[in-house]
């Protein structure tokens, strides 16, 4: 049976976000709220939690995880990126969107798209996300949660918890979320693509 903590999303109880992380460095699967759905997530090193989320998901090998980060402060430790891609970058974070890079070396193979070596990353604009990587001092491992049998994300904590009360180790409440996920840009290249238009504006990129 998952923990269920409701934690205020403007200011966040920091008894709560410790705890949080702890279950997350413990090997804990954890459902959290950001600025656009929920999302699921993981430490970065933990392969069991992460096969987790894979079979609770569904996902493949193709499928492209993202690193959760606080600011862009972590952003050339996992990815590689020229002046131009981290200015476009740099000016719509925090914010909901994802970018798709070429991933460095300090990315577990195992987290990578097996042939473009390619991860997303994101900084969500969220309270209770930047305080729980602040507790956490590494990114999260992460996707948002769209289950198998569902087109849209989850909004509704309770309705998570009737769900996968017993596949996860925690579901934090933060409010309701947004149906819509992130706007997925890919900066590989250097030229932007949008690869899906979601909650972010996508114009900023054209």
């Amino acid at each position: 049976m998952s923990q269920f903590f409701t934690i205020h999303p403007e200011n966040p109880q920091l008894r709560l976000i410790r705890q949080a992380a702890n279950i997350i460095k413990k090997g804990g699967v954890v459902v959290y709220p950001t600025d656009s759905a929920y999302a699921i997530g993981c430490q970065l090193e933990n392969k069991i939690a992460l096969d987790r989320i894979r079979q609770l998901r569904k996902l493949d090998e193709k499928h492209n995880f993202t690193l959760v980060c606080r600011d862009l402060s972590e952003l050339s430790t996992y990815a590689i990126v020229d002046n131009s891609a981290f200015r476009l970058i740099k000016s719509n974070t925090p914010g909901p969107y994802t970018f798709i890079l070429k991933a460095s070396p300090e990315v577990p193979r195992r987290l990578l798209h097996p042939k473009r070596k390619t991860i997303g990353l994101r900084v969500p604009d969220s309270k209770i996300v930047q305080d729980l990587l602040s507790e956490l001092n590494q990114p999260l491992m992460s996707v948002s949660l769209v289950l198998p049998d569902h087109d849209y994300p989850f909004v509704d904590a309770q309705e998570i918890h009737e769900r996968l009360c017993s596949q996860v180790d925690l579901i934090i409440d933060g409010g309701p979320c947004s149906m819509t996920p992130t706007t997925i840009v890919d900066l590989v290249e250097g030229t932007p693509q949008i690869l899906r238009v979601g909650k972010g504006d996508p114009k900023v990129f054209e």
